[in-house]
Formats: C-alpha cells, sequence, structure tokens
C-alpha cells in the first residue's frame, strides 16, 4: 500500500472515531497518535495536513457532499462512507495539486476495503459531481 493510500485510510479512521463515538477532532487526534507507532513519518505527515482539512472545513466539505447526494441527508449515510467521502472532498479541496481522478480512485479502492460493495458506485458518484462542482469554482 502506498503512503498517501495509507494516509487516506488513517484520516477516514480518525474522522469515523470523531463521527461515532461524539469526540471532538482534537481528542481523537491525540488518542489516534499516541496508539500508532507504526506508521512512518511521511505518512503521518500527509494524514495530519488532510485530516486538518477535512475537520476545518467540514462545513462547507458536508455541503457539497449534501448537494450532490440526491435523496441522501448526510446523518443517513453509513459511517464510513460519509467520513470516506469527507476524506476525499477534504483532498480535493486541499491539495488541489493532486488531480481529482487519483483521489477517486483512491477513495473506491479504500472503500472496496471497509464499505458495503454497494457503497462503490454511490461513492464514485457522489465523487464526480463533488470534484466537477469543485472544478468548476476554481476556474471561473
Amino acid at each position: 500500500m502506498g503512503t498517501r493510500r495509507k494516509s487516506r485510510e488513517l484520516v477516514m479512521q480518525m474522522l469515523f472515531q470523531a463521527d461515532l463515538g461524539k469526540q471532538t477532532p482534537e481528542h481523537v487526534y491525540k488518542v489516534f497518535w499516541n496508539s500508532r507507532d507504526d506508521v512512518d513519518d511521511e505518512t503521518r505527515g500527509f494524514a495530519e495536513d488532510l485530516f486538518r482539512v477535512a475537520t476545518e472545513r467540514q462545513e462547507e466539505i458536508d455541503a457539497l457532499i449534501e448537494k450532490h447526494a440526491k435523496n441522501w441527508r448526510l446523518e443517513r449515510m453509513a459511517c464510513v462512507d460519509r467520513n470516506l467521502l469527507r476524506t476525499a472532498v477534504g483532498e480535493m479541496l486541499g491539495f488541489p495539486a493532486t488531480p481529482a481522478p487519483i483521489i477517486i480512485n483512491e477513495a473506491l479502492e479504500i472503500a472496496r476495503r471497509y464499505a458495503a460493495p454497494e457503497s462503490v458506485q454511490f461513492l464514485n458518484g457522489i465523487l464526480d459531481a463533488v470534484s466537477r462542482t469543485i472544478l468548476e469554482t476554481r476556474y471561473k
């Protein structure tokens, strides 16, 4: 597994813990890294940066997801799906140098490991629509 994919996976796990446990992102961040000594500096660095973007811009991220998740409220989505979307959209917003197709593909690979089989198409549709909106906004 590549460094970036591992980072994305770790971010999704931290967001999941904060979401499910109703804990603050700061608390999850501290506890999560205290229990991880198996992560190299490069992986941890990108994960920390991405987690920061995903938590600081969560309102914006959630609004984009809800706009494109037809007939789905965010709180009704599976927790894994919701936080995988937050991770990917956060990367699209915070790391514009990474092409959206790469971010989407990585999210789908993580979904194949952690989410329900039917989630992959659901996530793909939302992420594709969100990426188009972000690109349109960025290049107006």
